[in-house]
């Protein structure tokens, strides 16, 4: 047998109620612009919209005029879709619960360690999250290079989660194995080469 290799996500795609509650929200709300509208082409009582969440990629949406919204929150049985998570920056992330409450939204704030997070649900009831990293892979490696030596280092002291300490040690790793030397010795140095008279005789002045 042969694996069948993924290379990314293509796009994923939701089944909505009337056309311009998508539009309003995914556009008017998240700012991912409306780029294409076609037919359902498996149902033509549906109409299918597309949406840029902001990486090239695609949110889509099934749409009909005769469903309305059902604001409850979707099914979380096993097989269901619990969430879907956005990236972005710092910047937005610190404007993001301002700015849903400012729209009648009370979003939950949550700390992850290697990323914050906040969740909200759409006008039908999916849970939504904006997720900012708390740090940036060195050049030439991924979030997800970073994660998982971060998450060798979890491991092998015994840690219950990934926490900053866990990838900036990571990330110090990544560097010193890939990156050249002309340095024999690369282990931790003190460069101000304090003594402790030094140290007091400072402290004097």
């Amino acid at each position: 047998m042969q694996k069948i290799q993924a290379q990314g996500v293509h796009h994923i795609t939701l089944v909505g109620a009337d056309r311009q509650t998508s539009i309003d929200f995914w556009e008017g709300l998240l700012g991912m612009p409306f780029i294409f509208e076609q037919p359902n082409l498996d149902n033509a009582n549906e109409s299918h919209i597309y949406f840029d969440p902001g990486d090239g990629r695609l949110i889509t949406v099934f749409t009909r005029e005769d469903r309305k919204p059902v604001q409850r929150r979707t099914p979380t049985d096993v097989g269901c879709v619990h969430h879907i998570a956005f990236n972005v920056s710092r910047a937005v992330w610190s404007q993001t619960q301002p700015r849903l409450e400012a729209h009648g939204i009370k979003p939950a704030v949550r700390d992850r360690g290697f990323m914050d997070s906040i969740y909200f649900e759409d006008p039908l009831g999916l849970l939504i999250e904006y997720a900012c990293y708390k740090f940036e892979p060195p050049a030439g490696y991924t979030h997800a290079d970073v994660l998982f030596a971060a998450h060798n280092l979890r491991v092998a002291r015994g840690d219950r989660a990934i926490m900053e300490v866990h990838l900036a040690d990571a990330i110090e790793s990544l560097v010193e194995s890939s990156t050249k030397s002309l340095s024999a010795d690369r282990s931790p140095k003190d460069p101000y080469r304090r003594t402790e008279p030094a140290l007091a005789h400072s402290n004097s002045k």
